[in-house]
């Protein structure tokens, strides 16, 4: 809501065959002033920042005097996350619900994937902090290659996507070419030097910090390193400065590693050489077969025993497999009673 000054709008009628005294102008005067500084804009608090005029800014103040939302209490919450990649999710809500009524739980952490180029869209993240839920945008960039975005060919798209970021004024969860040392997708390692990797996230994370997008959580996500022994990480890594969450994406499969510290154990050893940060199992599921019940009660207990592992999201599509947790009803069961642990989910907004 922008403050306008009434003295420059309102209009005092001045009668043709009388004189106004000079004590009467100076009441006039004094009493416009009180009125103009009585309108002004105050900060709002903290928790109240979810609530917009409809513009995107928050109510009472202009784009111009956001008070930036403060993610911190974020970054270290005292429970487990409890995140779904819902098809469909945050754009409706319905599938956040049905998902919710399966588990026994809601979801805090809401998954979804846009194409670098795609417009920021504030409903996604309205609807993911009414459902008392934090919005993860995986951001994919098939083009143009990294080395352009690094040299700047996306620097206006960027600003103004960091700009429709900031003007939202809630907290969004932002991945940036996520599985990047594998080589599957262009943005990985047969198409992008590590280097260019680095001075495109750090590139992407100034134009953010310049336009005042402070309300960002920057997860950098690689997949797990089981089967990539020549893409070593670090290079990759933009530094401590532009993270905040170590993303691991790894996934319980027939064939693969079948335990929590195998699946997960070797890339958090090779993370923490160079950070310690938190880590947050950014994408994850279990393939369908007769080990899929014990591979959710194997992740729900592995995620527990870990300190330094905030919480896990579950991909919950059925692409090249059927990783939906609803496509088997033991694994589901098992999946609801791990849930139902105090320590994974909470509300966000009321961190």
């Amino acid at each position: 809501m922008r403050t306008v000054s009434r003295l420059g709008t309102l209009r005092v009628p001045r009668p043709r065959a009388r004189r106004v005294s000079r004590p009467l102008i100076g009441l006039l005067l004094v009493g416009l002033l009180g009125s103009f500084l009585g309108c002004s804009s105050r900060p709002i608090d903290q928790r109240s920042r979810g609530a917009t005029d409809g513009g995107g800014s928050p109510e009472g103040q202009s784009g111009e005097a956001l008070v930036p939302f403060d993610v911190r209490p974020l970054l270290k919450p005292p429970r487990k996350y409890l995140g779904a990649a819902l098809d469909g999710a945050p754009e409706s809500l319905a599938p956040v619900r049905d998902f919710a009524a399966r588990i026994g739980k809601q979801p805090n952490l809401l998954e979804y994937y846009l194409e670098w180029g795609g417009g920021f869209d504030p409903r996604r993240v309205r609807n993911a902090r009414a459902a008392s839920a934090l919005p993860v945008m995986v951001w994919e960039p098939f083009e143009p290659s990294i080395a352009d975005i690094a040299d700047g060919a996306s620097d206006a798209y960027t600003r103004k996507f960091a700009t429709a970021v900031r003007t939202a004024n809630l907290p969004v969860v932002i991945s940036f070419g996520h599985e990047m040392n594998g080589h599957w997708y262009p943005w990985g390692t047969e198409a992008t030097d590590p280097a260019d990797f680095v001075r495109a996230w750090r590139r992407i994370h100034d134009i953010f910090q310049d336009v005042g997008a402070a309300n960002v959580i920057w997860v950098w996500s690689p997949n797990v390193i089981n089967y990539l022994p020549d893409a070593p990480l670090e290079p990759f890594y933009p530094g401590d400065s532009y993270v905040d969450w170590i993303g691991v994406v790894g996934y319980y499969t027939d064939s693969g590693a079948s335990t929590f510290p195998t699946l997960f154990g070797p890339t958090t050893a090779a993370v923490r050489r160079f950070t310690r940060k938190p880590i947050l199992i950014a994408e994850t599921a279990a393939e369908p077969g007769p080990r899929k019940r014990r591979d959710v009660a194997d992740l729900f207990a592995g995620v527990a025993a870990s300190p330094d592992v905030i919480g896990f999201i579950w991909f919950d599509h059925h692409k090249r497999a059927d990783w939906r947790i609803g496509s088997d009803p033991s694994a589901l069961a098992e999946f609801k009673r791990g849930a139902a642990n105090g320590l994974f989910g909470f509300d966000v907004k009321q961190i």
